[in-house]
C-alpha cells in the first residue's frame, strides 16, 4: 500500500496521544525540549499541556522534584528520563571555555558543590567571588554559573530544581553508578536514533539526519559513532518509503497506514515534536511555518512567538496567544488568530477553535477568551 501525505499528517497526529500525567507523558516521549521564552508559556509546558489532561502553566517545575526526569541534551536541551540519560553517559567532554579563562575554577567549584551538596548560582559566586567568562553567543556570564554548567554537562552534577526559573545544582550520585556500569557504545547508540525515529515520526530521511546530527551535542566523544549507527539503523531498524518522491523513515511498531483519521483543532509550540521538523512540515501542510521571535518586527509575518494551528491534522495558521489583566489569574486570553488563504470558518472550525482555546484559557489561568481573526 502506497503513503499519502494525509497518512503522515495522521501518523504524526499520534504524537498527540493523550498521557494520564506528566510522568507518563515523559515515559512515552522520553525527551521533552525547554527553551525559556515565556509567550504565552514556556515550549516544555505548552508541550506537556498538549499531552496531558488539566495540565497547568508551571506543573513541569513544581513537580520535578518528584519526577523520574533530569535536565539533560539530547538533540537540544530539554527534560529526558533516567532510562533515557543512560544513553548519554558517561559523556567525554573536551576542554571549555571557562577552564581555559579561568584555571583552576572547576575545581573550586565542584568542592563548594561536594562540601553543599546542593548550590543556587548565587551560593557559589557568594562563596568564590564574582568574575566572568565570555559565552557561545559573544557576550559574558557569570564564570562559576558557566563552571556549574560544564560540571552538569559533563554529569558530576544534576539540576535538582529550579528557584524561579533559575537552576540549583547538586550531586549526580546516579550517574556515578552509570560511569561505573555503562551501557555497550552500540546499544547506547542503536536506541538514540530509535528515539529520534519514534519522537518526531514519521519524518524525513533527510531530517532524521540532521537530528542524529544535533544529537552530537549529547554525545560529544561519539559523534562519528553515531553517523554509523544512523546508517546500520536505516538499512534494517527502521522502515522506509518513499512519499511524493521523499524518502520517510519511521520505527516499524509505528506504521503510517494505521493511523486514525485526526479530528478537531489543535495548538502546538513551535519546538513541539509534531512541528518542529520544517522540512516535514512544509511538504506535509504545504506552506512553510517560521519561528519568527529572532526576525526583526517589521520583517515578521506570523507574528513573535505564532503556535501552529491545525484543524484535522492539517495546519491551517497559526495563534499568538498572551494573557492580560491581573497578574496571579483571572485575566483575559487574547488570541489572535491567522488564517491560511482559503480557510473556511465553519460551525464546526469555530466549535473546535473555542475548545482548544478554553483548553489553554484553563492552562494559563484566565478568566475568558477574546478572539480575532486575520485572514491572509
Amino acid at each position: 500500500m502506497s503513503l499519502t501525505p494525509a497518512d503522515l499528517r495522521a501518523a504524526a497526529l499520534r504524537n498527540l496521544t493523550p498521557a494520564p500525567g506528566v510522568q507518563a507523558a515523559l515515559d512515552r516521549m522520553g525527551f521533552v525540549q525547554a527553551d525559556p521564552i515565556r509567550a504565552p508559556a514556556r515550549a516544555q509546558d505548552l508541550t506537556l499541556m498538549a499531552r496531558v489532561k488539566d495540565y497547568r502553566a508551571g506543573d513541569l517545575e513544581r513537580l520535578y522534584p518528584t519526577l523520574d526526569a533530569e535536565e539533560d541534551i539530547i538533540p537540544n536541551y530539554g527534560f529526558v528520563t533516567r532510562d533515557v540519560q543512560r544513553l548519554l553517559h558517561p559523556r567525554e567532554v573536551p576542554e571549555t571555555r571557562v577552564e581555559r579563562e579561568h584555571p583552576g575554577l572547576i575545581a573550586d567549584v565542584r568542592a563548594v558543590l561536594h562540601e553543599r551538596g546542593e548550590v543556587h548560582p548565587r551560593d557559589v559566586i557568594a562563596a568564590l567571588g564574582a568574575r566572568r567568562a565570555s559565552n557561545y553567543w559573544g557576550g559574558n556570564s557569570q564564570a562559576t554559573t558557566r563552571a556549574l554548567d560544564a560540571l552538569h554537562y559533563r554529569g558530576e552534577a544534576r539540576i535538582v530544581r529550579r528557584d524561579g526559573g533559575v537552576r540549583v545544582y547538586g550531586l549526580a550520585p546516579h550517574l556515578d553508578a552509570l560511569r561505573a556500569d555503562p551501557l555497550t557504545t552500540p546499544d547506547r547508540l542503536r536506541e538514540v536514533v530509535r528515539l529520534l525515529a519514534r519522537l518526531y515520526g514519521p519524518l524525513p530521511e533527510a531530517s532524521l539526519r540532521y537530528l542524529t546530527s544535533l544529537s552530537g551535542y549529547g554525545l560529544p566523544h561519539l559523534r562519528v559513532d553515531l553517523r554509523s549507527a544512523l546508517r546500520d539503523a536505516l538499512k534494517g531498524d527502521l522502515e522506509r518509503a518513499r512519499v511524493d518522491g521523499l524518502p520517510y523513515v519511521w520505527v516499524p511498531d509505528d506504521h503510517p497506514g494505521d493511523a486514525p483519521a485526526p479530528r478537531g483543532v489543535r495548538i502546538v509550540n513551535p519546538f513541539d515534536p509534531l512541528v518542529w521538523d520544517r522540512r516535514r512540515f512544509e511538504h506535509l501542510h504545504g506552506w512553510a511555518y517560521r519561528f519568527e521571535a529572532y526576525t526583526p518586527t517589521p520583517k515578521r509575518t506570523m507574528g513573535y512567538y505564532a503556535l501552529p494551528l491545525l484543524h484535522a491534522g492539517h495546519a491551517v495558521g497559526w495563534a499568538n496567544l498572551s494573557v492580560g489583566g491581573p497578574s496571579g489569574g483571572g485575566g483575559t486570553l487574547n488570541a489572535a488568530i491567522g488564517l491560511r488563504p482559503g480557510v473556511r470558518r465553519t460551525s464546526a472550525f469555530t466549535a473546535a477553535l473555542d475548545r482548544e482555546l478554553d483548553r489553554h484559557r484553563a492552562f494559563l489561568n484566565a478568566a475568558q477568551v477574546a478572539v480575532s481573526f486575520d485572514q491572509t
